[in-house]
């Protein structure tokens, strides 16, 4: 007999009704049908997932290929942010070209709709409204709506109060740095729809008459008691499914799932585990060989005209890559072993345009980073610029450990106005302003650039600290092979206090 309390019985079972991938995987399905009534009202505004949430919601057969990245804990109450590393300016053309956007969300137990929705994207579009204002000489403040609009059902008069506060320092760091604004023939303005929205919002009418674009809020899921509520059809719904879904998705993708939709959603739930492990099987072995394309699936800063380029070490394919682009290098940093991620047999032995450095996790992950990795990459990286190569950099991610070895790199090799300098900038040129605005080209090229704050301070500590100094290594030209040596262990050849 279960002697436990019975609020405890019962808050266990919830826990393990909201972690079971079955009622997830169907309470997403219900939502994403109200996502597709929304665009369905709207079918000329295309339907954008808010990474990394909303692309559970969002069919891609009916989903634009861009992605939004608006981070909930820049609404966070007291933590008010607009991230120059997440200013979303990618999208602005495409608002412009459509006359808005859906922007589609979701959010757990305890909430109508998420802070991304409620409070990130507001802040954008009224940062966005005062930044073009103020870098603009041809409108006039009177028809320029700067104002800051949120929901009074969610957001109270004294937070609103308080955020409209910092709007106008946050514009100016806007208009004062590296990014281009592109011109808007009217101002943003956020609106906000849910399963409980009892009627759908008109939008401005067509015409030089339209007082702004309207970015559509969607809260995917139904607020529900305790976060779980059970369905007639043998699920308990789970608000917000789709969120952090490594605790409970096994693997599986937004992608997969929306390939193969129909039958995961008929499997039983005893059936489920296997056909996701299958699923997952087949998708990691399809690689088409007859597609050069494939081979390197790559984003280059357009800064420095393309001679960096940023990727995931997960859409890599070193023998296509060889052969296909024989004009580039690539760096590839991982934490997998390189001896069983690389088939060293297929390379050429002496084959000196790939160097793979095995990253770690954590603590060690970090001084590995600022004694290794970047110490490592860095020669190897500018030996092949001065050959004329332009230089690939992966790691597992794509959003993280690239982009800071991409960011010091930026500024150790490149001029401000992109250009390449051979010699490299000195110690004493380099600046947390000049890391900044290298970081902002790369996010101006690749908007899923996501570098972590530990990352950006080990550059930082990289490049600016008076202690430090790199010493020569074997990955220039002509050099040992630096595949060979990357499967090697490395002693540290970066020296600190």
């Amino acid at each position: 007999m279960d002697t436990r309390d019975p609020t405890a019985i019962a808050l266990a079972k919830l826990r393990k009704e909201s972690q079971d991938i079955f009622n997830r995987l169907h309470s997403i399905a219900e939502d994403a049908a109200f996502v597709r009534q929304v665009h369905q009202h709207y079918p000329d505004l295309p339907l954008l997932p808010n990474m990394r949430c909303g692309a559970w919601y969002t069919n891609p057969k009916i989903a634009s290929t861009e992605r939004a990245y608006f981070k909930s804990t820049d609404g966070h109450t007291n933590n008010w942010s607009f991230n120059l590393r997440r200013p979303n300016l990618h999208i602005l053309p495409l608002i412009v070209k459509h006359s808005g956007i859906i922007l589609v969300d979701s959010t757990r137990a305890g909430k109508r709709i998420p802070d991304a929705l409620s409070k990130t994207v507001p802040i954008w579009c009224s940062v966005i409204n005062c930044a073009i204002l103020k870098k603009s000489v041809e409108i006039h403040p009177q028809n320029w709506d700067t104002m800051l609009y949120t929901s009074s059902g969610v957001v109270s008069p004294q937070e609103h109060s308080q955020i409209e506060r910092k709007i106008d320092v946050w514009a100016s760091e806007l208009a004062a740095s590296f990014y281009e604004l592109p011109k808007l023939e009217h101002p943003l303005r956020p609106i906000w729809i849910t399963p409980a929205t009892s009627a759908f919002p008109r939008l401005p009418v067509e015409g030089a008459r339209r007082a702004f674009y309207p970015i559509v809020c969607v809260s995917a899921s139904k607020q529900v008691a305790d976060g779980v509520e059970r369905r007639a059809t043998g699920f308990s719904y789970v608000q917000g499914s789709g969120d952090d879904h490594e605790l409970w998705s096994m693997g599986l993708t937004p992608t997969i799932f929306w390939d193969n939709h129909d039958g995961i959603l008929r499997a039983r739930r005893s059936e489920l585990p296997e056909l996701i492990r299958s699923l997952l099987s087949v998708s990691s072995s399809v690689y088409d060989s007859s597609d050069p394309t494939q081979a390197l699936k790559a984003a280059p800063i357009e800064r420095v005209f393309g001679l960096l380029l940023i990727c995931s070490a997960a859409t890599l394919q070193l023998k296509p890559l060889l052969a296909a682009h024989p004009e580039m290098a690539l760096l590839c940093l991982t934490s997998k072993d390189p001896g069983l991620s690389i088939n060293v047999t297929e390379l050429p032995t002496e084959d000196s345009r790939i160097l793979c450095i095995q990253t770690t996790e954590g603590k060690k992950g970090q001084h590995h980073f600022l004694n290794t990795v970047l110490p490592q990459s860095m020669p190897f990286i500018q030996s092949h610029l001065q050959r004329g190569h332009k230089v690939c950099i992966a790691c597992d991610n794509g959003t993280d450990i690239s982009i800071g070895v991409c960011v010091a790199a930026l500024a150790k090799y490149f001029r401000a106005d992109g250009s390449f300098y051979p010699k490299g900038n000195e110690q004493g040129y380099l600046s947390k302003d000049m890391v900044k605005t290298r970081l902002q080209w790369i996010i101006a090229s690749y908007p899923q650039a996501n570098p972590s704050r530990t990352t950006l301070k080990r550059v930082h500590d990289f490049l600016l600290s008076p202690f430090s100094t790199v010493l020569p290594t074997n990955t220039s030209a002509g050099g040992p092979n630096p595949l060979g040596s990357a499967l090697c262990q490395h002693s540290p050849i970066y020296l600190d206090r």
